[in-house]
């Protein structure tokens, strides 16, 4: 017999690395290298961008400074993940549906809640479950929002929703749960319209993306299901619109799921719950991304076209934090839920036994 082996798994292995290069726009040097792309934003579409990066960055210094004084629930700094967020968000319509994790919030609130909403959702309060906007409340089991987002996608091709779609958020960390893959499996079994969006920022809190798969890349554990996929520039808002829109396109057109990572990176600790990114990273590992800011990039760009400065964007930051300040005021204002109303929403109908405890928590709240 020959020596040659029936299969070749190590050439199988090593063909696994054999992707694509992540779209790109503009690089960190704000190098444009994608003039095709570039071309189809006009003078206006980057200032908004900018506007929009500006405002999460604001976000998340003020929304910090209120959970250091105490006045935030749980919250997860979104520092240097502004290109993948507002990117991808400001690519869908108000029709669409929202699926969000815990560190989508600024998506959350671009997408119709106010801040003041999600304020009292950080604090576990009724309140912050009840907006407006087309979306649910930010799910913290990481990787069941794409379980979610596959039910929101079935029902979206059931009733025949036209221009619509569900687009949905984890991390790399979430990628390894369970939830994650089921969601997807369901939606490329039933060819449900859901944008799966994979924010890769590194670190699975601690866990450093090499130790949570051995996959080349996050977006090949789409193919599994049947769905395309593609890798981004998760630091280049432009990129990230960009493929974003193209997806939701391809998927309203009736194509069925689509799924992107965007590469890109939390400057910060992974919550307010207090874990210190310098017991896992260190500064040789943070300062190539650092210099990767997505902020920087855009605002070399509209600096050198003259259509922005440093005194524009003082102005700006100003603005956003004063309603920050606002938001958390009126927040502060809504009275605290009582233990009998957290209790008459467990059940529509509460058991005789559930009712006794209402009645009892009633008599101590009325006096």
């Amino acid at each position: 017999m020959a020596n040659k082996p029936i299969v070749d798994f190590e050439a199988l292995k090593n063909n696994l690395s054999n992707v694509s290069k992540p779209i790109q726009v503009l690089n960190e040097n704000a190098e444009i290298t994608d003039q095709e792309i570039f071309d189809t934003f006009s003078d206006d579409d980057l200032v908004e961008f900018m506007k929009k990066m500006v405002w999460e960055r604001a976000l998340h210094e003020q929304t910090m400074n209120f959970s250091r004084q105490g006045r935030m629930g749980f919250y997860a700094p979104t520092e240097g993940e502004e290109a993948s967020e507002m990117g991808t968000v400001l690519a869908m319509k108000k029709q669409d549906y929202l699926l969000p994790a815990y560190r989508d919030v600024p998506q959350l609130i671009q997408h119709g809640a106010t801040v003041t909403e999600a304020y009292l959702w950080s604090r576990g309060h009724v309140v912050g479950n009840k907006f407006k906007a087309r979306s649910m409340m930010p799910q913290i089991i990481i990787g069941a929002a794409y379980v979610e987002a596959a039910g929101v996608g079935l029902g979206i091709k059931k009733n025949k929703e036209e221009d619509t779609i569900a687009f949905t958020y984890t991390g790399d960390g979430g990628t390894s749960q369970g939830d994650s893959y089921e969601g997807m499996n369901f939606a490329g079994a039933y060819q449900a319209p859901v944008l799966f969006i994979v924010q890769n920022n590194g670190f699975a809190i601690s866990t450093p993306r090499v130790k949570q798969t051995a996959a080349p890349t996050l977006a090949q554990k789409a193919v599994a299901a049947g769905i395309p996929s593609v890798q981004v520039d998760g630091m280049d808002i432009l990129a990230c619109y960009a493929v974003a829109k193209a997806a939701r396109d391809y998927m309203v057109a009736g194509n069925g799921p689509v799924l992107i990572e965007t590469l890109t990176y939390r400057f910060g600790a992974h919550s307010s719950a207090g874990d210190d990114p310098k017991r896992y990273r260190t500064k040789d590992q943070e300062q190539p991304w650092f210099e990767k800011d997505p902020l920087i990039r855009l605002r070399k760009v509209l600096e050198d076209k003259g259509l922005w400065s440093e005194e524009q964007e003082d102005k700006l930051v100003d603005e956003y934090k004063a309603s920050f300040k606002e938001a958390i005021k009126e927040a502060d204002e809504v009275p605290a839920d009582k233990v009998s109303d957290m209790l008459k929403r467990t059940f529509e109908i509460p058991t005789p036994e559930m009712r006794q405890e209402i009645d009892k928590f009633e008599a101590k709240e009325s006096k």
